[in-house]
């Protein structure tokens, strides 16, 4: 049955990275029933992300959201620490794009919580989480909490050499330093 879900997860990723966002639906919704139908739990998250991504990138953040809650529920209840703050972190980032910051704040909350606190998290997933955090505070308005956020986001993106993230950092630090 793996075999099965590993084929549809790879010809969704397949579709998705050439922008065939309708096969790459198609086939991580076919992998959400497959692992529904088989009671397999983590494959089951696993596809719900998937296909949450696919909803976030046709624009449908509601769908997205639902889906990526059900995965959350999934991690928490199989007690996968690291899936569970990721999954969550993406809760986070589709209210945040959606206006909904104060149902935002919590979710990065509880993803920063155990990212902080597990030995295994890697400095990218604390780093994307925090600059999360930091764009809520900044579109809150909360200032000196956003700067101090930014900085620690742009040290930790310099410690893994994303670029990317180090310029966005120092764009964010210098707006709201003026």
């Amino acid at each position: 049955m793996t075999v099965v879900i590993d084929q549809l997860m790879q010809e969704g990723a397949q579709a998705r990275r050439e922008h065939r966002s309708a096969d790459a639906k198609r086939h991580f919704a076919e992998a959400v029933e497959v692992c529904r139908a088989n009671g397999l739990q983590p494959d089951l998250a696993g596809a719900l992300k998937a296909l949450g991504q696919v909803e976030r990138d046709l624009g449908h953040n509601d769908d997205a959201l639902r889906l990526y809650q059900e995965a959350v529920v999934i991690y928490t209840a199989e007690g996968d620490a690291l899936q569970q703050a990721h999954t969550v972190r993406h809760v986070a980032d589709i209210l945040l794009v959606s206006g909904r910051h104060i149902q935002a704040e919590p979710c990065y909350e509880e993803a920063l919580k155990i990212y902080r606190s597990h030995e295994q998290t890697q400095p990218l997933d604390l780093a994307n989480a925090i600059r999360g955090m930091a764009m809520l505070k900044q579109e809150t308005r909360n200032v000196d909490q956003a700067k101090a956020l930014w900085e620690e986001a742009r040290a930790l993106y310099a410690a893994v050499n994303v670029e990317a993230g180090v310029a966005e950092s120092n764009r964010r630090i210098a707006q709201l330093t003026k």
